[in-house]
């Protein structure tokens, strides 16, 4: 969805109506962040097949995950339409705006606290997952190689 509506919005924001515009901005950064949300959502379960891999059960799991996915995003979003749906909208045409004709987020502060934080933070969690997990591998390796060698003499 995020590619669908990427690839519509110069053409659905050449229409000038500042209705449409709004809503394929919010849809732009909405699916992009669900799909920040769901590789952090990855990592989390990447750390929790390969680092803790026994007693790890948690009721309705899925569930969970797609609440989380699908739902974070939307508070993002909804919490800056609630402060000001007009964060959203089509840049003003000018020749030294090349992009003017497409439909985002108009205010610096919020496209720098609603997707450059965001997606900052999602970096450092699945960082941390990645060298969790490379950790967690490196022991496992180190162990083998332990008994392998006890095992030999």
């Amino acid at each position: 969805m995020l590619n669908m509506v990427f690839l519509m919005n110069s053409w659905l924001s050449s229409f000038n109506q500042p209705g449409l515009c709004i809503t394929v901005a919010v849809l732009l950064h909405y699916f992009l962040l669900a799909a920040f949300t769901w590789m952090c959502l990855e990592s989390v379960h990447f750390y929790l097949a390969l680092v803790k891999v026994f007693n790890v059960y948690v009721p309705k799991y899925i569930l969970k995950c797609c609440i989380a996915g699908w739902g974070i995003p939307a508070v993002v979003i909804t919490i800056v339409l609630i402060i000001n749906k007009d964060f959203y909208g089509n840049g003003s045409p000018s020749e030294s705006n090349p992009f003017s004709n497409f439909c985002w987020i108009q205010e610096n502060i919020v496209f720098y606290i609603s997707v450059v934080a965001y997606v900052f933070l999602i970096f450092l969690t699945n960082t941390a997952m990645f060298i969790t997990v490379l950790l967690q591998i490196q022991s496992m390796k180190s162990r083998t190689q332990k008994r392998s060698r006890f095992w030999k003499r």
